[in-house]
């Protein structure tokens, strides 16, 4: 089917559908339905893509909904088909991938797709290549565009268009159908030939369905569809003349028909039917003839409604209505809200919790694809899907908002100056956390206030409270503050930038997102606002005790130089001091050349310099020198080839050795061959051992095998070394750093049974991860001492913190969120 073709069918849809029964969701919509049944059929000369717009409160939801209801193999069945046209029936076919954007960035669109058709990708380019070498097409539906992104302002639609929807369109084996606000439609359809794509437009005179609307309000009217036993219900011929009127002045809109119709069960006193008047044209008319057919003012019923309006979210926790209320309007709405439910009632509701009473996050990504045509025949309303209730320590909150998102954009536009209303709203919410103690803010607050600051113009000044970087939702806080042009963002704002991705791919728990922020602000040179960090009551599993931006970095190595014989103990070389060995480019400032092979040998002791050398020689009671930074270096400078005429390998760049203080920012200018490594007792000692792959590393408790904590990284990591006091220096392609542990060691779990058998899990991964006892580096042996398990099996509690450790395709651009 042609365009011309699909043209003509929209013209004669009204006079052959009155042979069939209307579909039991959408109510009319035949020829928009049969060209979607076109696509769907991929008949010759059908559009490969098909864009679905309209204004809002038109029925783009409701119609993509009934379609789907369609499309899906199970609900179809529920579904009269015997009695529908058969033209606007798809055929019987696995349901296609609906990846639902509702609240989520377009990173996570594209990778919910990609997760659930298992792609390989581990790069968004990836995605659309393999995606483009399938060999069978693929159907991809994504609905209501218009609710994409964790908070309004950041204009995460656009971004979904143009990062995802246009290079699906673009994709040949790709069927797309997407449903996309106007101001974006011809956007995504101008990225294509003309014969690829197919606007549908249901406020085009072409796609109207004027019957369908009267139907739409005829069956609102019914007695049998809930409607109240009222005069201009009860009767046919009364309720069809009514909803002839009501479907008239509307002009195509469905959400006015749906507003008018609850306005007038809410109070239908003093309505004449037969007076147009009293029937609105639009959503705004709507609000306002209710108003006065209850006596008040219609800015007073904007004034209540305006908080819900701005609302981010899945809705306003109700007991934030008031004070936000009294903020916009500027005086006391409490007696207003209190005598004014009937007011708001046909405008508002609570927001119903999910089917099976989970939380508002719980698998926000499994079953977001294929439980979407069941979500949208539970739309309420004119489409609009009802989210979860937010919880508050665990126990569910109630939440309300407007009960169509066309109703709050008629809201924003008829204020005044939106952006003051914003200022106004954020001050409140501000003001509303107890002692500015974000951990007893209501979540709302934490996790929605840079929303609204965002829209207000205050953001930057907004991100310099680190307790407010750790309690809010780390999505969300991301998308706004991603929203704000870099040059308006302080030195923390952009700190927390930078580590936002790490705390969005981890999914991490409060106390870990706190010690990577943490981590960033030493790095970044913030020292108070990492200090203020450890004053929020949590218990952070690290502190970091220094960082030092240097590149290059190729091995590091924990040791101390000893007490000076016969000094002070008081004296500063009276004890022995820790110290960091860094293996560093020859040339950086302050390091000293590779001791060569002649060097003097350290005095007798249980412990072996860390500039031992290749050539160096080992005894029981010391470490091999492959435990060495310096014999990193040898490894790297590799034997000759075996073979004369072979090509020798590119030399290597030649390399030193900087020494720093273990406990302090401070550098150390002192012989390298001095510094000692830790004695076999002490690392036998040491409560502690650590494993690590490219980008995460975890520390583990040597008596009992559990995970203590772990740590992700965007630079990935060089090298690892872990002191038996529990002092851990990584170095990562940005530079080096060192924590302290903070987190405790667990005892040892009761000693198995002689006969228990290693697990598979052990045998498979041991040899994947690097692993290191206290004391030594993290490139060891894969074979660990038994006593030493591997730990890429982690505990039930490890995936949050690490989760891209644990076969996600998440691939090296990391963050898709």
């Amino acid at each position: 089917m042609g365009d011309q073709e699909v043209m003509n069918a929209s013209d004669d849809a009204a006079g052959t559908a009155a042979h069939y029964a209307p579909h039991p969701y959408v109510g009319g919509r035949t020829a928009a339905l049969r060209a979607l049944a076109a696509w769907r059929m991929r008949w010759p000369g059908a559009p490969r893509v098909v864009v679905l717009t309209g204004s809002p409160g038109s029925g783009c939801s409701r119609l993509l909904a009934g379609f789907l209801m369609l499309c899906d193999p199970d609900y179809r069945k529920q579904l009269p088909l015997d009695d529908l046209d058969p033209a606007t029936v798809p055929p019987d076919l696995p349901a296609p991938a609906v990846p639902s954007p509702r609240g989520l960035t377009a990173a996570q669109v594209l990778w919910l797709l990609a997760d659930h058709l298992g792609l390989a990708a581990g790069r968004t380019a990836d995605v659309f290549s393999e995606l483009a070498a399938r060999e069978e097409p693929l159907t991809v539906v994504v609905p209501d565009v218009d609710l994409a992104g964790p908070v309004r302002a950041a204009n995460e639609p656009a971004r979904l268009v143009r990062e995802v929807l246009v290079p699906l369109a673009a994709t040949p084996t790709v069927h797309l159908l997407a449903d996309v606000p106007r101001d974006l439609a011809a956007e995504l359809a101008g990225a294509l030939p003309r014969g690829q794509v197919q606007v549908i437009d249901l406020d085009a005179p072409e796609w109207a369905d004027p019957e369908g609307l009267v139907l739409h309000a005829e069956t609102a009217l019914t007695p049998e569809a809930g409607a109240p036993d009222l005069p201009f219900t009860t009767d046919p011929d009364a309720r069809r003349v009514l909803a002839e009127a009501l479907a008239r002045r509307a002009d195509g809109s469905r959400l006015t028909v749906h507003l008018a119709v609850r306005s007038l069960f809410a109070h239908p006193e003093g309505f004449d039917p037969a007076d147009e008047a009293q029937l609105p044209r639009t959503v705004g008319d709507v609000l306002d003839l209710h108003a006065r057919r209850l006596g008040a003012d219609p800015r007073t019923l904007r004034q209540m409604l305006a908080p819900l309006a701005f609302a981010e979210g899945d809705g306003l926790p109700v007991q934030l209505w008031h004070p936000l209320a009294n903020a916009v309007a500027g005086r006391d709405m409490g007696r207003v809200i209190a005598d004014g439910m009937l007011l708001a009632a046909p405008f508002v509701e609570p927001v119903a919790p999910p089917a099976d009473g989970g939380d508002e996050g719980a698998d926000a990504d499994e079953g977001a694809v294929d439980g979407v045509a069941a979500g949208h025949a539970k739309a309420s309303g004119d489409g609009h899907v009802s989210g979860a209730p937010e919880t508050s320590g665990g126990t569910p909150r109630t939440l309300i908002h407007l009960t169509h998102p066309g109703l709050a954009a008629e809201l924003r536009a008829g204020t005044a100056d939106p952006r003051d209303a914003q200022t106004k709203i954020a001050m409140a919410l501000l003001e509303a956390v107890p002692r500015q103690d974000w951990s007893q803010a209501d979540p709302y607050v934490r996790d929605y206030l840079a929303a609204h600051t965002l829209e207000a113009g205050l953001l930057p000044q907004l991100l310099t409270d680190p307790g407010l970087f750790t309690h809010a939702d780390p999505t969300r806080l991301r998308a706004a503050v991603e929203a704000v042009p870099l040059d308006q963002l302080g030195a923390p704002a952009r700190t927390y930038l930078r580590t936002a991705p790490l705390l969005t791919r981890s999914e991490a728990p409060l106390d870990m997102r706190a010690a990577l922020l943490e981590t960033a602000f030493v790095e970044d040179g913030l020292l108070p606002y990492a200090e203020a960090l450890h004053g929020l009551g949590l218990d952070l599993p690290w502190r970091t005790l220094w960082s030092l931006p240097l590149p290059g970095v190729t091995s590091v190595t924990a040791g101390f130089l000893p007490a000076r014989e016969g000094a002070d103990p008081a004296a500063p070389d009276g004890t022995r001091r820790p110290v960091a060995a860094l293996l560093v480019p020859a040339g950086t400032p302050g390091s000293r050349p590779l001791p060569t092979a002649d060097a003097p040998e350290p005095t007798a002791t249980a412990t072996a310099t860390v500039t031992a050398t290749a050539t160096a020689t080992t005894t029981a009671t010391t470490e091999t020198a492959a435990d060495t930074a310096a014999d990193t270096a040898a490894a790297e400078s590799a034997a000759p080839p075996a073979d004369a005429d072979a090509v020798p390998a590119p030399a290597t760049a030649p390399t030193a050795l900087l020494l720093h203080d273990l406990l302090r920012p401070a550098p150390v200018d002192a012989d390298p061959a001095q510094v000692l490594r830790p004695s076999e007792q002490e690392q036998a000692a040491a409560p502690y051992g650590f494993s690590r792959g490219a980008d995460y590393l975890r520390v583990w408790a040597r008596a009992s095998g559990e995970v203590v904590t772990a740590l992700i990284s965007d630079s990935p990591f060089r090298d690892a070394d872990l002191t038996p006091d529990g002092i851990l220096l990584v170095a990562t392609e940005r530079g080096v750093t060192a924590r302290q542990i903070l987190a405790p060691a667990p005892a040892a779990a009761p000693a198995p049974t002689p006969d228990a058998e290693p697990t598979d899990a052990t045998h498979a991964t041991g040899a994947a991860e690097g692993t290191g006892a206290a004391g030594t580096t993290g490139a060891v042996d894969a074979a660990a001492p038994a006593a030493v398990p591997a730990q890429a099996a982690a505990p039930a509690t490890v995936p949050s913190t690490d989760a891209a450790a644990h076969g996600r395709t998440r691939g090296p651009e990391g963050d898709h969120s």
